[in-house]
């Protein structure tokens, strides 16, 4: 086994984000060289010797604003189906993943956000106070207490994850600015502001003690047979994890990293986002107790959790850096956000920004814990035609004989991108080669 290599993510503080992406004003000599230096460092971090991602820091609100909302996530994942969708429909908020399976690795809640809106709204303004009950515990409860509860603590998920994804749109629109102002033109810019709407998406990554409470809640649920598979299908999942946990192909074992040759506990698979930028929240960890004796009624559930620190200090946000040919694992502060280049700013820079592979991985041998993060996805419109002239494909993802063995997973862009394609026609391809009938991770 080799240590863990750790990627330290380049820090750009948000009041330089600012200066840089404003009209210039009169700076002096030192703060222009200054300045300079930082855009430097920034298309250096960007770019094709890059890692193709970097952190904002000292973002105001935004910390209150994170923790708001991730603090959320696991609640609404493990929330009984009735009452979760009834919460999602009142807070406009859709879904992306089957959450009838339960054995499924993530919970995702999704909703378009309007750049129109996000352009408008002030980030100065005070920021929704955390409910008095937001630290509780609630056990044992009766149906008309569990609803007022969650209701009460939910009233504000809407606005929360408006106004902290609107930051994030910002961002990474800001940053766009600045791509552009080293590359020429203002091709990034204009794309996200034709798109007119980005996602975002609030991810809770399971445990192994999730997934035991949405086994015991399925029960209650559907036929005697759906029961029985839903409990088979479980059992294997769990025993399975357990063989990894267990066995020689574990990704993180205490601050060690197995070879990455077959690496099988993933909260998410090795690929490409395909959007212009990714923006990410840093994550927060849960540690939950046994949550088979935390059951609310019928009617609902609901975990119990703490706040965790970062298992061995990272992210679990891991990337492959083809320049080095390694894998490596992202380190960063927890009030930062991350900022990742996608396959479309790759394509619209011609290969002045760099795309990144990367994955979630799981600690190893913590069973109950479970990840929360919040990403806002930045792409152009569906319309938008993507030229491939003046730009190689094999520049930008690097495949050799010595890559790592999760590159046969990774559909290589060539066989998705053809001259004059919209966006929408890229994307489309895209998902069919990753997870289509025939993809290359529809039977991951």
């Amino acid at each position: 086994m080799e240590e863990v290599k750790v990627l330290e993510l380049y820090q750009l503080h948000y009041s330089d984000l600012l200066l840089l992406s404003s009209t210039p004003s009169s700076c002096g000599e030192d703060q222009v060289s200054r300045l300079e230096k930082i855009r430097t460092a920034i298309m250096e971090t960007l770019g094709p010797k890059g890692p193709g991602l970097l952190s904002i820091t000292a973002v105001p609100n935004a910390s209150l604003l994170r923790r708001n909302l991730l603090r959320l996530a696991p609640k609404l994942a493990l929330l009984h189906p009735d009452n979760r969708k009834r919460l999602l429909k009142e807070h406009n908020l859709g879904t992306d993943v089957s959450l009838k399976n339960p054995c499924r690795k993530v919970s995702s809640f999704a909703m378009q956000l309007k750049y129109a809106e996000a352009l408008e709204s002030v980030l100065g303004k005070p920021s929704h106070v955390i409910h008095p009950h937001s630290n509780s515990e609630p056990t044992y409860l009766d149906v008309d207490e569990v609803r007022n509860f969650q209701d009460d603590e939910f009233e504000n998920l809407s606005n929360v994850f408006k106004d902290l994804g609107y930051c994030m749109m910002d961002l990474g629109l800001r940053l766009a600015q600045i791509c552009d102002k080293f590359i020429g033109g203002r091709e990034l810019e204009r794309s996200l502001l034709e798109s007119g709407t980005a996602k975002g998406r609030l991810i809770h990554y399971h445990s192994v003690l999730d997934n035991l409470l949405l086994r015991e809640t399925g029960r209650s649920k559907g036929s005697s047979k759906n029961q029985a598979n839903s409990k088979k299908d479980c059992e294997h999942s769990l025993n399975t994890k357990q063989d990894h946990l267990q066995g020689p192909n574990s990704v993180i074992t205490g601050n060690k990293i197995d070879s990455y040759k077959n690496q099988a506990d993933l909260w998410q698979e090795w690929h490409y986002d395909y959007g212009i930028f990714t923006v990410l929240t840093a994550p927060m960890f849960f540690v939950q107790s046994n949550s088979s004796e935390n059951m609310a009624t019928d009617q609902s559930s609901v975990s119990c959790s703490q706040e965790s620190p970062y298992p061995n200090g990272y992210s679990y946000l891991q990337i492959f850096d083809p320049n080095k040919n390694t894998v490596l694992m992202v380190k960063t502060s927890p009030e930062s956000f991350i900022i990742q280049v996608g396959e479309s700013a790759d394509i619209l820079s011609k290969g002045k920004l760099r795309s990144t592979l990367h994955c979630v991985s799981k600690p190893v041998k913590v069973e109950n814990i479970s990840r929360e993060t919040f990403v806002v996805f930045l792409q152009p419109a569906w319309s938008k035609k993507f030229s491939t002239s003046d730009y190689t494909m094999e520049d930008s993802h690097n495949s050799n004989e010595s890559a790592p063995d999760f590159h046969k997973i990774i559909p290589p862009l060539s066989s998705r991108l053809k001259d004059g394609m919209t966006f929408a026609e890229f994307s489309r391809e895209t998902t069919k080669q990753y997870y289509g009938g025939s993809g290359l991770q529809s039977k991951r």
